[in-house]
């Protein structure tokens, strides 16, 4: 690419030069271990459950707290699509949140947590006022309606059933709930993407009782990275169909990049049962997006809504030390990350290969 060309793309004005030949960049892949597992249901009192929408496909994941939890959120990525996140602020008065929701569907797909308030009213879960109960649901969604049939979307109907589904068992991983529809390597075009989807794992404390655990949908402008090696997981493919890209590397060479804006967003929740409050459970979430630098390779874009949601349980009977337990998350998010690429089934029908089958893995 030449030196002007690379320049007017940095300022973000139109090219029409096509894709790079990627000779030089496509190398194989080698198969990477599934990280360390578990759940975030690991976590003594949380309740996981799935709507998929699999005419799509799309979907929602709920995460329940019937006995409430203290709750922190940090948004970083620029294309935001969030409810509640003000609440969460440590200087409000509701200390307490009953469920979070994570969905699919862009901005229709809030809609779903009006669902998730009317299953806890009927179970009398919310914040006491008066004769009854207003039930704090936070939420956050990512952008997967270039996936399949624009009009369907997560609704009231589906946080509803996301509810009733809601369990305290290992959660399902994949291409399910929040993840169903979600991509990942969308640096140089849908052409080069690939399926991505939901992931969670956990990791108890030895010697205590404390245990922290992290669910997230990975719909991300970048690549997935395998943070003990850097090599890329799953992200945007080589021309040749022999490997991938790395889009790191590609944009360090100065080859353009074609990105959609705000049609990405990694959503995630890390979550523990050690008593903190909504100051410290803030800076769990701020130090939890670590674990999404270390796995997502580039993050918190101009074209992700880059969001974590963190939430304390309080019933473990030992204190536990925040920066501890700020980085234990992002360990645990960076293996529930990998792991949400690595789950994934591909869909043939929209040229979507994952990495499971994708022929480029050697």
């Amino acid at each position: 690419m030449k030196r002007r060309e690379f320049a007017r793309n940095l300022l973000g004005l139109p090219l029409a030069a096509a894709l790079p030949s990627t000779a030089a960049l496509a190398a194989p892949n080698e198969p990477t271990a599934l990280p360390p597992g578990g759940s975030i249901t690991d976590v003594p009192g949380l309740k996981v459950g799935h709507r998929t929408l699999k005419e799509r496909p799309t979907g929602c994941t709920v995460i329940i707290c019937e006995t409430g939890a203290t709750a922190g959120v940090d948004v970083r990525g620029s294309a935001p699509g969030t409810r509640e996140t003000d609440l969460l602020s440590p200087i409000n008065s509701v200390q307490q949140v009953q469920a979070i929701l994570l969905s699919g569907g862009s901005a229709y797909g809030l809609a779903a947590a009006t669902g998730v308030v009317r299953w806890l009213e009927e179970h009398n879960l919310g914040y006491k006022i008066g004769k009854g109960v207003v039930p704090i649901v936070p939420a956050a969604i990512l952008m997967d309606l270039g996936v399949g049939d624009f009009k369907i979307r997560p609704g009231d109907e589906d946080g509803y059933k996301a509810c009733l589904a809601a369990s305290a068992r290992p959660v399902e991983e994949g291409c399910v709930g929040a993840g169903a529809g979600a991509t990942i390597g969308k640096m140089f075009g849908p052409k080069y993407t690939m399926k991505s989807g939901l992931g969670t794992a956990s990791h108890k404390v030895p010697g205590t009782d404390i245990v922290v655990g992290a669910l997230v949908a990975v719909n991300a402008v970048g690549d997935v990275v395998n943070p003990h090696t850097g090599k890329v997981v799953a992200g945007a493919r080589s021309e040749d169909g022999k490997g991938y890209r790395d889009s790191m590397e590609a944009m360090m060479n100065g080859y353009r990049v074609v990105v959609q804006n705000a049609a990405n967003t990694t959503i995630g929740v890390v979550a523990t049962n050690a008593p903190f409050t909504k100051t410290q459970m803030t800076k769990v979430a701020q130090m939890a997006h670590d674990g999404y630098a270390r796995a997502i390779n580039p993050v918190h874009t101009m074209g992700d809504g880059d969001t974590i949601f963190s939430m304390s349980t309080g019933t473990a009977k030992e204190k536990a030390d925040v920066t501890a337990i700020g980085a234990i998350a992002a360990t645990v998010m960076a293996r529930a990350i990998v792991r949400a690429a690595m789950q994934a089934t591909s869909l043939p029908d929209l040229g979507l290969p994952a990495y499971r089958d994708y022929t480029g893995r050697s």
